[in-house]
């Protein structure tokens, strides 16, 4: 993250991203999710069966949703860390098994709510 932030403070000096409380719209705007999605990538998934992605040093069991928000509090950024989303929407002919407990219920049901909130806000 540290690398990210960095980078994302370049575009935007004066932004700090914020983390989205789970209770926040983007979470429940067309699909209600009772929790943040993390979604590990199918690799990880495959060969530890856990949720997340462990890496050395890192906190990666705690996924966080993060936005940067402009002057009128409007989100203009969207930062989805310790989560695959991509995973679920690219290799979902991959597993049967990744696909209907990753894809199905975390990563489309998240991006639908990104772009319709996107969309609508």
């Amino acid at each position: 993250m540290a690398e990210f932030y960095e980078q994302i403070k370049r575009v935007f000096p004066d932004r700090e991203p914020k983390e989205l409380p789970a209770d926040h719209e983007i979470f429940r705007c067309v699909y209600r999710l009772k929790e943040k999605p993390q979604v590990p990538s199918i690799h990880a998934w495959q060969g530890s069966g856990e949720t997340f992605e462990w890496r050395p040093g890192d906190d990666t069991r705690t996924v966080h949703y993060k936005a940067l928000f402009d002057d009128k509090d409007r989100m203009m950024a969207i930062i989805c860390h310790n989560t695959d989303l991509g995973d679920g929407w690219e290799r979902e002919g991959e597993n049967v098994e990744y696909f209907h407990e990753f894809s199905e219920k975390k990563s489309y049901p998240m991006g639908i709510n990104i772009v319709t909130y996107a969309m609508t806000h």
